[in-house]
């Protein structure tokens, strides 16, 4: 499965925390009255974060998917 391939993945692993590393230690950095800079900060961190769980969702869907037509196959 493809999705799984890419959690699997060392060097996609690597970039989602270095990107999130970044992201974080740029919001903790920004000065106290940039409060859109902060918002962009968080909202590119918590894209991050979804774009993780879509992947892990398919892997989840494509293993339920696959536990159904066997159990389809084996009820035949």
């Amino acid at each position: 499965m493809r999705a799984q391939e890419l959690l699997d993945n060392e060097l996609l692993s690597e970039a989602f925390r270095m990107l999130e590393d970044n992201y974080a230690s740029a919001w903790r950095a920004t000065v106290i009255d940039d409060v859109t800079g902060r918002e962009k900060l968080f909202l590119a961190i918590n894209i991050l974060g979804k774009v993780r769980d879509h992947l892990k969702a398919i892997v989840a869907n494509g293993k339920l998917a696959q536990a159904e037509l066997r159990e389809l196959a084996a009820n035949r």
